[in-house]
C-alpha cells in the first residue's frame, strides 16, 4: 500500500512552467547561433565594414585627395576597434564575475587585440595627417 502511495504522490508533481520567451528572459532575444544580436554589436559591425569598405575605397583614388581620406579611415577603423577593446573589457569583467574564466580569458585576449589595432590605427592616421602638412 505504501508504494502505492509512493508512485501515486510521484505521479502529482505540478509540472514546472515554461519560461517566459524573447526579451523578458535574461540573456533572451534574437541570436545567430549561440551569438545575441544586440544593438551594439549590430552598430559595431555596420561601422567595421564600413572603414574596411571606405579604406579600400580609398587606398584605389589616386589623387591629391588620397592622403585626407586614408587619414580619415584609419582614425574611424582606429574609433571602432576602440570601441571593440571597451567592449572586450567589460565582456571580460562580467564573464570573470560570473565564473567563467575560459571565456573571460578569450575575451581578454581579443580585446588587448583590438586595442593594440586600435593604436596602430590611430598611429596611421596621426603619421598620414603629417604626411600630409608637409
Amino acid at each position: 500500500m505504501e508504494r502505492a502511495r509512493q508512485t501515486q504522490h510521484e505521479q502529482q508533481r505540478p509540472i514546472a512552467a515554461r519560461p517566459p520567451t524573447g526579451s523578458q528572459v535574461p540573456g533572451g532575444g534574437p541570436r545567430i547561433g549561440p551569438i545575441r544580436i544586440t544593438p551594439t554589436r549590430v552598430v559595431l559591425l555596420v561601422a567595421l565594414v564600413g572603414s574596411l569598405a571606405y579604406l579600400a575605397f580609398a587606398i584605389t583614388v589616386r589623387d591629391a585627395s588620397q592622403i585626407p581620406m586614408l587619414s580619415s579611415g584609419a582614425a574611424v577603423l582606429g574609433i571602432v576597434f576602440g570601441a571593440l577593446a571597451v567592449l572586450g573589457a567589460v565582456s571580460t569583467y562580467r564573464a570573470g564575475t560570473d565564473g567563467r574564466s575560459g571565456q573571460a580569458f578569450t575575451l581578454a585576449v581579443l580585446g588587448g587585440i583590438a586595442a593594440m589595432i586600435a593604436a596602430g590605427c590611430f598611429a596611421a592616421a596621426i603619421v598620414l595627417g603629417l604626411v600630409l602638412q608637409a
